[in-house]
C-alpha cells in the first residue's frame, strides 16, 4: 500500500492506531511464535474500521543487534536500518507482561517488508508529509516511518536510483528493536480501504512476510572479507576535478557573484572480485561509527544505500528542535600530538572558519524562522570521529507548532555543507558541473514519528548492489582558497572508510 496515493486532502484521519505488547519472552523464536498466534486470532476478529494501523510487538528479555537480525532475513526486501547517535537520552517505554513499565534505550532498528509504503516521483511536499503522518501517532511511538529524499528532487533520475523515486519511506511490517539490555521484535498491520487495501490483504501480507523471518539469529562478524578491487573509476577524474574546481574559484571570485561557496561531490565506481554484503559492511562501519549514524535502505529490485554519517540534520521530540553545524576537515592523527596540531590548525585555519560560520549562521536563520528562541552551544568547536575531524557547533530551539517541522525540513536541506551558499547559486552551480546522479546521496535519511523526529544527512555513503559493486559518494566544500588538489585529498580521506575494506587487483591476474 502506498500511503501517498490519491488525494490526501480527501482522506480522513486513520480510523485506529494502536500497539499491543505481549508478555516477555527468552528468545526470538518465542516472539515469532507469539506473534504468529496473534496474527492468527486477528483474523478472526477483524477490526471494525476501514482503516488502521496496529503494532503487536514482544519483548525479548535478551539484547540482539538489529544488524545481526537483519542479516539473517535472507534477502527480504525492502529492508531498512537506523541507529542514532545518542546513547544516553532518548527512552522508550516498555511495558511487559506483568504490567511494569522499563525504559530502556532504543539503540537501533531493523525491519522488513513494508506495512505501508511512501514514495512518489515528484519533489517531497506538505501533503506527502501529512500522508506519512497520518499513520503516526504520539501515544504509539514506536510506529515510524523510516527511509529518505533525494539531495535534488529536480534533477533527472538514474537508473541505479530509479526504485527510491524522489522519496522512499517505509513502515516495517516486521522489525526488531534493539534496546538498552533487551530486544523487541514486533509486526505491524496497516490498511486502507479508500486506498484500494483492506483489512484482509494486510493481514495475508504480514502472515506471508512472517512465513520468512529467520529466528535463528547468528552474531555477525565485524571483521569484513576484503574483496580485490576489479576496476576503479571516479566521476569526475582527477583532470576534470581540477577543472570544476577552478571553474568554481573563478565564479566565487567575481565581484559580481553572489555565491561564496559550493559543494562539488565526486562518485566513485568499484567493481569486486566478489560480491559485496551492504550488511557486512554497515556491520564494520558501525563498530567504527563513533559519534555517527549508520543506516541502511534498500527498496526490492534495487541497491541498498547504506552510510555512516556523523551529521545530524535535525533532531525534534514534540516541540524542541535542535540541528547541527559541522564544516572543515582533518584526519586525526596516529600521535595524541600529531592529533592535537592538526586540531590546532583546524581551528586556525580561515578557509574553514569562513565554510564552518557559513554553515552555522545559514542554519541558525532558518531555525529563527520558526523558532522563538535559539541557543548555540558550543559555538564553535571540535568533533572527532575515528579517522576525521570537523569544527562542529549545535543550535537548539522550540518550535513554535509541530507543523514548523515540514518547514524545518524544506527549508534545512540542503544545508551548505552539503550543497553551498546561496543555496540556489550553489545548486545551479552542481547541476552544470557533476555529471552523475546524487540521487539520496547527501539528503536527508532518517525517520518520521509520531511525537518525536530524526534525521541525518546521507553523506559518507554508497550504494551497493550484488554483481555491480558499488558506487561510493563524497564531497567537499569550494570557497575561496581552496585548491584542487587538497580538495581532492580530501575526498580520499573521506571515502577510505569504505575502500580500505576492498583490496588491489590481486597480482596474481596481473600480467
Amino acid at each position: 500500500m502506498n500511503g501517498c496515493q490519491g488525494n490526501s486532502r480527501d482522506r480522513v484521519p486513520i480510523g485506529s492506531i494502536e500497539t499491543r505488547t505481549f508478555p516477555a519472552v527468552q528468545s526470538p523464536a518465542l516472539a515469532t511464535a507469539t506473534l504468529n498466534l496473534a496474527i492468527s486470532e486477528l483474523k478472526a476478529n477483524p477490526p471494525l474500521f476501514s482503516s488502521g494501523i496496529l503494532r503487536l510487538q514482544v519483548p525479548i528479555q535478551e539484547q540482539i543487534e538489529a544488524i545481526d537480525w537483519l542479516h539473517c532475513q535472507h534477502q527480504i526486501l525492502p529492508r531498512c536500518y537506523f541507529s542514532g547517535r545518542r546513547q544516553s537520552k532518548d527512552f522508550t517505554e516498555v511495558t511487559n507482561g506483568n504490567g511494569y513499565q522499563n525504559y530502556n534505550n532504543l539503540i537501533s532498528v531493523a525491519g522488513v517488508g513494508s506495512a505501508v509504503l511512501f514514495r512518489n516521483v515528484h519533489p517531497f511536499q506538505y501533503n506527502d508529509w501529512k500522508s506519512i503522518k497520518r499513520f503516526l501517532s504520539a501515544s504509539c511511538p514506536l510506529i515510524r516511518a523510516y527511509g529518505a529524499i533525494r539531495f535534488d528532487a529536480r534533477a533527472n533520475i538514474s537508473s541505479e536510483w530509479e526504485a527510491f523515486g524522489s522519496f522512499y519511506f517505509i513502515i516495517p511490517q516486521v522489525e526488531l528493536d534493539e534496546l538498552d539490555g533487551c530486544s523487541m521484535l514486533a509486526t505491524t498491520i496497516a490498511w486502507d480501504n479508500a486506498l484500494s487495501w483492506t483489512w484482509e490483504q494486510a493481514v495475508d501480507a504480514v502472515e506471508a512476510t512472517m512465513t520468512q523471518i529467520s529466528s535463528n539469529v547468528k552474531k555477525l562478524s565485524k571483521e569484513v572479507t576484503r574483496s580485490f578491487i576489479i576496476r576503479n573509476s571516479h566521476t569526475p577524474c582527477k583532470m576534470h576535478w581540477d577543472l570544476a574546481v577552478e571553474r568554481a574559484l573563478q565564479i566565487i571570485s567575481r565581484s559580481s557573484s553572489p555565491l561564496i561557496k559550493v559543494v562539488l561531490a565526486r562518485s566513485s565506481k568499484i567493481v569486486t572480485a566478489n560480491d559485496i554484503n551492504p550488511i557486512s559492511w554497515l556491520a564494520y562501519l558501525q563498530v567504527k561509527g563513533e559519534n555517527a549514524y549508520q543506516f541502511c535502505l534498500q527498496p526490492p529490485n534495487a541497491p541498498a544505500f547504506i552510510g555512516n554519517t556523523p551529521e545530524q540534520l535535525y533532531h525534534r521530540k514534540f516541540l524542541g528542535i535542535s540541528s547541527e553545524a559541522i564544516a572543515g576537515t582533518r584526519a586525526r592523527g596516529g600521535s595524541m600530538a600529531l592529533d592535537l596540531q592538526l586540531q590546532l590548525d583546524l581551528l586556525s585555519s580561515p578557509k574553514d572558519h569562513l565554510e564552518f560560520t557559513i554553515v552555522r549562521e545559514n542554519i541558525r536563520k532558518k531555525l529563527e524562522a520558526v523558532c522563538d528562541r535559539i541557543v548555540v552551544e558550543p559555538n564553535k568547536t571540535i568533533r572527532k570521529l575515528p579517522i576525521l575531524q570537523h569544527l562542529y557547533a549545535r543550535l537548539a530551539g522550540e518550535l513554535r507548532s509541530e507543523d514548523d517541522e515540514f518547514n524545518i525540513l524544506s527549508s534545512l536541506h540542503p544545508t551548505p555543507a552539503v550543497c553551498g551558499f546561496p543555496t540556489e547559486e550553489a545548486r545551479l552551480l552542481i547541476t552544470e558541473s557533476e555529471v552523475f546522479d546524487r540521487g539520496m546521496y547527501a539528503g536527508p535519511v532518517g525517520w518520521f514519528g509520531g511525537g518525536e523526529s530524526e534525521f541525518a544527512v546521507g553523506i559518507r555513503s554508497a550504494l551497493v548492489e550484488k554483481g555491480l559493486g558499488a558506487l561510493i559518494y563524497a564531497g567537499t566544500g569550494i570557497v575561496k582558497g581552496s585548491n584542487p588538489s587538497l580538495e581532492w585529498d580530501e575526498l580520499e580521506l573521506k571515502t577510505s572508510q569504505f575502500t580500505k575494506l576492498l583490496k588491489l587487483e590481486d597480482p596474481s591476474r596481473q600480467k
